[in-house]
């Protein structure tokens, strides 16, 4: 019986020979058909500085169906404008990153925690997510307790700090206003004092004039 093991393996070798040819480099590059080219992302946020980043989960009260419903889970932000000084709350859905809550922190900004979960609170606010001005409640849920207290006390202590601003501002407003009345008040007693000292003047000069022609008269006369 012959022995055909040697010609498999010579068929096998030039098998794989062939095939790595087929494998072997060329050398050519093949150009893209469609080039893509780098895309700036801009956010937003690029003139603010982050003063607290936590990941919560909000809610939004519908007062047609008197019930709470879920806006999305993600990470809510209170950012500081570095010209303004202006602060806003902005959350983004963790996935999609639409927005869910984008409103200025102002003196009338008010938390509460929610009665029956301590890591969540309440409040109310002028919101523009949807892209106009809704009055809104809300309510947000953190991972602890903690993170909860911070954003509580954060929110709060920039609504008191906005306040006492107000407040000096106001008063110095008060105190300009009251600068400026005395002002005015002295000038028109100046004005007065000028108008009444004119027909003083003119009555001298016309007393002196009568004297003078009475003199010269007498004078003719003798």
């Amino acid at each position: 019986m012959a022995n055909t093991e040697p010609k498999h393996r010579e068929d096998e070798e030039e098998t794989s020979g062939v095939a790595a040819g087929d494998e072997e480099d060329t050398g050519a590059q093949i150009a893209p058909i469609i080039k893509l080219e780098e895309v700036a992302v801009t956010t937003g946020e690029e003139d603010e500085d982050v003063l607290l980043d936590l990941k919560a989960k909000l809610y939004r009260h519908d007062k047609e169906g008197n019930q709470w419903k879920e806006r999305g889970t993600g990470n809510v932000k209170l950012l500081k404008h570095k010209v303004t000084g202006k602060v806003r709350l902005v959350m983004r859905q963790a996935k999609t990153l639409k927005i869910c809550a984008n409103h200025l922190v102002v003196t009338m900004t008010k938390l509460q925690e929610h009665v029956g979960n301590d890591k969540s609170c309440v409040w109310y606010a002028s919101d523009f997510s949807d892209g106009e001005l809704k009055e809104e409640m809300f309510a947000i849920r953190f991972v602890s307790v903690e993170n909860r207290k911070k954003f509580m006390e954060m929110v709060q202590e920039i609504s008191e700090s906005l306040g006492k601003n107000e407040e000096k501002e106001s008063k110095e407003a008060a105190s300009t206003a009251g600068l400026m009345e005395k002002l005015s008040v002295s000038e028109s007693k100046k004005e007065e004092n000028t108008a009444t000292d004119v027909p003083a003047a003119t009555g001298e000069k016309e007393v002196r004039k009568e004297t003078q022609t009475k003199s010269e008269e007498s004078s003719s006369a003798a």
